[in-house]
């Protein structure tokens, strides 16, 4: 490997994004809320919770805040749909119905123990729009998020969907091969993955730095690293692997919905170079939209900004 290599290895030791978050830890309270709380039962307090069920009976926890024409959010990697808080607030206010929901695997979603390449993946997000009766949707994911929303469109069609938004997408594709030949070796892949399940909790303090802002303050950060501890090995490790390895490349060029990409120029676990530019160039008529300094956690170390653009493009 040379030093150019080495160093786009390094640069991508977040690549699955080493800490992703914003939300409420107490947000799920007012769905199991009630004049005497202690006197639910556990299965009535789940009765509260919304969800949907899969064919697997996967149970999927959603949140769904506001009226108006919707917004769906996926999260990142190995997090859930708490992330999205300081972009679903905003535009709730603004008069959108937002919507987020926990991958199977992660939050308080079920973990069934299967399910966790792009294609069960982007199933559970139709489903979810199916099951909620959606239409004119905006699809707006962040990272490995943006891959679920990818399949999700080029298996199901445009129907019920108006646009999309990409903030810092993995995509079009992190592996090296052949035809791919600026993508991360694939051993530095899997000893990623050993990492993981020798010391999870070691590797995430020693690769949660570069996902923010110098100024980003350390209780954000925690916050954000709390929802790592909420997801299954399995899910973390086995959708590290879709991440990693789901060569996105041919469905990019027949998307035809208005599309949104957003990308940081300090972007440590998904170099633009790598990711978001070869994204915007691979679908027709995207817009990029390039924030300089801006890490992979651009969506609170930018928020402001990400906010602005969110709001500018669904008004479009």
């Amino acid at each position: 490997m040379d030093e150019e290599d080495a160093k786009v290895n390094r640069r991508t030791a977040l690549t699955l994004g080493a800490a992703a978050g914003a939300a409420l830890m107490t947000e799920s309270a007012p769905l199991v809320a009630a004049s005497n709380p202690q006197a639910l039962s556990s299965r009535d307090r789940s009765r509260r919770i919304a969800s949907i069920e899969r064919d697997d009976g996967t149970r999927l926890f959603y949140r769904d805040w506001g009226r108006g024409e919707p917004i769906v959010f996926v999260h990142s990697w190995a997090v859930n749909s708490d992330m999205w808080a300081y972009q679903m607030m905003p535009l709730v206010q603004a008069g959108y119905r937002c919507i987020a929901y926990d991958r199977r695997g992660h939050g308080r979603s079920s973990d069934p123990g299967r399910g966790y390449d792009y294609d069960t993946l982007s199933e559970d997000l139709a489903a979810l729009i199916d099951a909620l009766d959606l239409h004119n949707v905006t699809l707006v994911g962040h990272s490995m998020g943006c891959g679920e929303i990818i399949r999700c469109y080029t298996r199901h069609g445009a129907n019920r969907l108006a646009k999309i938004a990409l903030l810092a997408p993995v995509a079009p594709f992190m592996l090296k091969t052949t035809d791919n030949p600026d993508g991360v070796d694939n051993a530095f892949f899997q000893a990623t993955r050993t990492a993981w399940q020798r010391d999870l909790p070691r590797w995430i303090a020693e690769n949660t730095a570069p996902f923010f802002t110098p100024d980003t303050s350390p209780q954000m950060i925690q916050w954000c690293v709390n929802m790592l501890f909420q997801a299954s090995m399995q899910a973390i490790v086995e959708s590290g692997v879709a991440a990693a390895e789901t060569d996105f490349r041919a469905e990019l060029a027949r998307i035809r919905t208005p599309v949104l990409v957003i990308h940081g120029t300090a972007d440590m676990s998904a170099p633009l170079a790598l990711t978001g530019q070869r994204v915007a160039k691979l679908i027709p008529g995207s817009e990029l939209r390039v924030y300089e300094g801006a890490p992979h956690g651009l969506f609170v170390t930018h928020l402001e900004r990400v906010n602005a653009d969110l709001l500018r493009f669904v008004r479009g």
